[in-house]
């Protein structure tokens, strides 16, 4: 509507300052939490790819990585022993992510153990090509409690409910920055900085 909008005054018809849009739609977005990931880890419990199911579910929901950019790893951009992530923006490796920018991010003990074990298996003829598919992940999540994508959601809240700061969370998830002046021109935060300050949010003790 704003683009016909801006063709009817470029076009000079009057009565087109007459029209009025509709107040936009209100969004409230769905509540994921803990409890609802232990729902999804169960339902998938006995399921023949369980490892590499709850491998994504636990990567997806503590390092808020968008369900595209899990669906692109590649085993080499995983730093499991510490806990990193590298989320590459290189297409000619058919990895790209929204702001077509790389950046890292990180992860819980929790979900490193179990990347352990799913690499174990999918090392060890586990008969799977890619890490995550997105045609087999979005088929398999089709009727679980969650979907894939509203893991990000889950990670964004709980950093929320921890404290944890809004600057470092939209740095950690690859927000766009634009319009943001600390982030564009002040707040420059090393791997090491984010690092820190993630596990102090997240695995406190670790």
């Amino acid at each position: 509507m704003y683009q016909i909008l801006k063709y009817l005054a470029y076009i000079r018809y009057e009565w087109a300052k007459s029209i009025r849009l509709p107040s936009d739609p209100i969004y409230t977005p769905k509540r994921v939490n803990k409890d609802m990931i232990i729902q999804t880890l169960d339902y998938f419990k006995d399921h023949t790819y369980s490892k590499q199911i709850r491998a994504l579910i636990l990567l997806g929901a503590s390092s808020g990585m968008r369900a595209g950019e899990k669906y692109q790893l590649n085993q080499e951009d995983l730093d499991v022993e510490g806990r990193v992530i590298h989320i590459n923006h290189n297409p000619s490796k058919g990895q790209t992510t929204k702001t077509q920018r790389s950046r890292v991010s990180f992860f819980t003990t929790e979900a490193q153990q179990a990347l352990t074990d799913y690499l174990v298996y999918f090392n060890n003829g586990g008969k799977l090509d890619k890490l995550f598919s997105q045609t087999h992940m979005t088929h398999l999540f089709r009727k679980a409690p969650i979907k894939a994508k509203e893991l990000r959601k889950c990670f964004s809240q709980e950093w929320d409910r921890l404290g944890g700061p809004t600057s470092i969370k939209k740095i950690l998830m690859g927000h766009s920055l634009r319009g943001d002046v600390d982030l564009s021109h002040y707040n420059c935060q090393s791997e090491e900085d984010l690092k820190k300050i993630y596990d102090k949010i997240m695995c406190p003790g670790a």
